[in-house]
């Protein structure tokens, strides 16, 4: 199955869940579609496992294999597994680079890399999927720091979470640590997702 592409908003009023983590996609209480003010359907443990999970993945902008493929390396590592799908997770170039203030989505942050504007530990890297290490450093490219999207995204950034750090004046942060779970999404439920995969 191919990446979704279409309105993040429908996304996240289909599964009640801020995808944007911004609560900006979540304007209207209620399902899109004609019948999206009538009552929700009560969901099925199978039906709510996956809704989880479905959360999880259009959050951070993967498709179906990518965030199998994670999951399995979440599982063969040592720790609650659902604790370290969510670490890989916020490890991936992508976010990284989101949670620096260099883009104000995901899906901004992804096209950044894609297009080459990102360099790790001085070496330009293009694969959003990309696994950053601690202590690397993550910068903008000398080519690109004048990018409209970077400096307007900059200047939105109200704070950053604690494991990432960045300089906007040398336009390079670093990736401190792996983030603990008290740090990230409380609305998320990972045992269910790891439920999900282990049915």
């Amino acid at each position: 199955m191919a990446r979704y592409t279409g309105p993040m908003h429908k996304k996240a009023r289909r599964l009640n869940f801020s995808v944007l983590e911004n609560g900006k996609d979540l304007k209207r209480p209620f399902a899109p579609g004609a019948h999206g003010t009538d009552r929700r359907r009560k969901l099925s443990e199978y039906g709510i496992q996956l809704q989880e999970k479905q959360k999880v993945r259009f959050m951070y902008g993967l498709n179906e294999k990518q965030f199998e493929r994670v999951f399995e390396k979440a599982s063969k590592m040592k720790g609650i597994t659902g604790e370290n799908l969510l670490k890989l997770l916020e490890s991936r170039l992508d976010n990284v680079v989101y949670r620096m203030g260099l883009s104000n989505t995901r899906r901004g942050a992804r096209q950044l890399v894609n297009h080459g504007h990102i360099t790790v530990n001085g070496r330009k890297v293009n694969i959003p999927s990309f696994q950053v290490k601690v202590g690397s450093t993550i910068a903008v490219k000398e080519q690109s720091l004048e990018h409209p999207a970077i400096k307007a995204a900059l200047e939105n950034k109200v704070n950053r979470p604690a494991y990432v750090e960045f300089d906007e004046k040398k336009m390079s942060g670093t990736y401190l640590r792996t983030p603990d779970r008290s740090e990230l999404n409380q609305e998320i439920n990972e045992s269910l997702i790891v439920e999900y995969y282990n049915r």
